[in-house]
């Protein structure tokens, strides 16, 4: 029997390239973007909230946004969902809690990989905090995504594999599954002989479906897949969507 050498380099598309738009913006373009969104859904936190605090790059000018209205008497309580997002909270003056202390909030702020239309599903978790993103999600009134209008797609999987947290004991015999059910698994490396691990201490598979016809199908066989702790599939939680576009923001809710 073959055994796989641990310190090869994987592709993180499973060896399927993620789709390349005809024109991708400058980081000064998207960087703008996200800013614009994130300001934008800044804007719905009121006085007296308890609020999640996303983790990526969108999510983190949100929280910027959220800092500055807190230094100006805004009083709330923010739940983080990253330790990244903790440590950019606590510099900016925000409160912090736990969901062990608010096991309810009242509106997060988030961002997403890929949104699709109309339905607002979600690929989530290319940042590495899926489990603790969907754990916040879970437990607030109103979840809103904020991103670049890029991360629109008609279908997910268009463009990103799916992040699973799994559990890094005998993390090989459930990538072993999940290609037997087709998934396309890679580990995902911070290094070429380093596995990424996750704030709860896991490691990350990629996998690759391609474009989903049916979601909730397959969120159902990751969830049954033994070793899989969660995975970035977000269905029927995301009840608004706020995208920074060239032609300014655009706010959609779920229909």
């Amino acid at each position: 029997m073959m055994t796989r050498n641990p310190c090869l380099a994987h592709d993180l598309y499973g060896g399927t390239a993620p789709r390349v738009r005809d024109r991708i913006p400058s980081v000064t373009e998207s960087d703008a973007l996200k800013r614009a969104a994130g300001e934008a859904a800044a804007a719905y936190v009121g006085d007296g909230m308890v609020v999640g605090l996303g983790t990526g790059s969108t999510a983190r000018f949100a929280v910027e946004a959220i800092g500055k209205r807190v230094q100006e008497g805004l009083r709330i309580v923010g739940i983080p969902t990253s330790e990244r997002t903790a440590e950019q909270a606590r510099a900016l003056g925000i409160p912090l809690a736990t969901l062990g202390d608010y096991t309810e909030i009242d509106l997060t702020i988030d961002g997403a990989d890929e949104i699709e239309k109309g339905t607002l599903r979600l690929i989530k978790g290319h940042g590495g905090a899926l489990l603790r993103e969907k754990m916040v999600a879970s437990a607030s009134k109103r979840l809103i995504i904020v991103a670049e209008d890029s991360k629109l797609v008609d279908r997910l999987g268009a463009k990103f594999p799916v992040p699973l947290e799994v559990v890094p004991f005998g993390w090989q015999a459930t990538e072993r599954r999940l290609k037997e059910s087709g998934a396309n698994p890679a580990l995902r490396f911070v290094s070429e002989c380093l596995p990424y691990v996750t704030d709860g201490g896991h490691y990350i598979l990629d996998c690759a479906f391609g474009e989903m016809q049916d979601p909730e199908k397959v969120a159902l066989q990751l969830d049954r897949t033994v070793g899989v702790v969660e995975h970035g599939l977000f269905l029927a939680m995301a009840t608004e969507v706020i995208l920074g576009s060239e032609n300014g923001i655009l706010e959609m809710s779920r229909t």
